[in-house]
This record gives structure tokens, C-alpha cells and sequence, in this order.
């Protein structure tokens, strides 16, 4: 069975959540609902989520309080999150965006082309992650066979390095020069580097 990312998606209005749902729906993953700022901190006990959709104007918590519980978690504080609101951007909102560190603002109405695109973006981003430790945990488990084991370990890091070095780049020209995207792939490409060099020091000399 392929896996499923996680999509939280959250707003105190059940018709905003029902229209994310649809414009997301065709992306296969699991669309999580929070009516909440509590809500959603909740949710984000129970499971892992590559991406969180989340209303600036809900009452009680607001969007921009539920951000910065979210990122003051050790769990959570690298979950990307995509601002959405219906009201005007003035520079007091903006300032407050990017100390809870958002990743993006989008305004209603929603351009349901451009908000799947964004979420895909993150979902790449995240399947990434998840693949580059389950090959290290997979290293590590290996490490200690046979040298035949190794080179197999070797020859199956390599195909990943191929891979994960084509997707990076294919994420960076779909970031469309957006900053926060690009520092996430940065961030990507150290661990990708040395996992380069781990597999051009293990493979046998000739």
C-alpha cells in the first residue's frame, strides 16, 4: 500500500474546510480537519502532517497564536504552514506571519490551481525527508553483514542519491523563486551531500 501524506487543514468555518477538501482531494493524500487553533494542536499530538493549511481569523486562538505553539514544538516546529485569510495583508499581519515563521499567505478567494501546486511543492518536500531516513536506518541495520550485503546496501543508495538529486532540482524550478521553499530544499541538500560521500567511501575500489 503507497503511503499517504497527512494535510491538516484548519478553520473554524465547515464550508471553507469542505471547499479545501475539494481542491486537495485529487492530490490522494489524507486531508485532516481541525475547526480550531486547539483543535489542530491536537491533531498534531496524535499524527505527523507534511503541511498545514491554517485561517488567520479564528476565534479564541487565532492563526497566527496556533503558528507559534506549532513551532515552539521540537516535533512540529518544521511543519510547513500556508497561511489563508480573507482579509487584506497590512504590514502588522506580515510581521506577525514571519516571526511565528508561515511559510506563504494565500487570500480568499482561494486560486485552487496555484493552492495545489503550493501543497504538492511541500508533499515532495516531505516524501524526501521520510526517504532519506528510512535509507539511514536502513544503512545503519546494514552496515554490520556481509561485504555482499554492502555493496547491495551501496548500490541502493546510490540509485537514491540519483533520485533524490533529480527531485531537489525539479522542486527548486517548481518553487518559482519563492525564498522559504528554497531554503526548505537547502536544508535537504546537506544531508543529501553527505549521504553522497558515504556512498562513494563504501563502494569497493576497483
Amino acid at each position: 500500500m503507497s503511503y499517504k501524506a497527512n494535510i491538516l487543514l484548519v478553520d473554524d468555518r465547515e464550508e471553507n474546510l469542505t471547499a479545501l477538501e475539494a481542491i486537495l482531494s485529487s492530490l490522494d493524500q489524507n486531508l485532516v480537519r481541525a475547526n480550531s487553533g486547539e483543535a489542530a494542536l491536537k491533531a498534531l499530538l496524535e499524527r505527523d502532517f507534511a503541511v498545514i493549511l491554517l485561517d488567520v481569523v479564528m476565534p479564541g486562538m487565532d492563526g497566527f497564536e496556533t503558528a507559534t505553539h506549532i513551532k515552539q514544538r521540537e516535533k512540529t516546529k518544521d511543519i510547513p504552514i500556508i497561511f489563508l485569510t480573507a482579509e487584506g495583508i497590512d504590514r502588522h499581519r506580515v510581521f506577525r506571519g514571519y516571526a511565528s515563521r508561515f511559510v506563504d499567505y494565500m487570500t480568499n478567494p482561494l486560486d485552487p490551481w496555484l493552492l495545489r501546486a503550493k501543497v504538492e511543492v511541500f508533499l515532495e518536500l516531505d516524501r524526501l525527508k521520510r526517504q532519506l531516513h528510512s535509507q539511514t536506518e536502513l544503512l545503519r541495520r546494514d552496515l554490520s553483514s556481509s561485504a555482499a550485503g554492502v555493496e547491495m546496501v551501496v548500490a541502493e543508495l546510490s540509485a537514491l542519491v540519483n533520485e533524490l538529486n533529480d527531485t531537489l532540482e525539479e522542486v527548486r524550478e517548481r518553487s518559482a523563486g519563492d525564498q522559504r521553499v528554497l531554503d526548505m530544499v537547502q536544508e535537504l541538500d546537506a544531508p543529501t551531500q553527505r549521504l553522497t560521500r558515504l556512498v562513494q567511501a563504501l563502494r569497493p575500489q576497483r
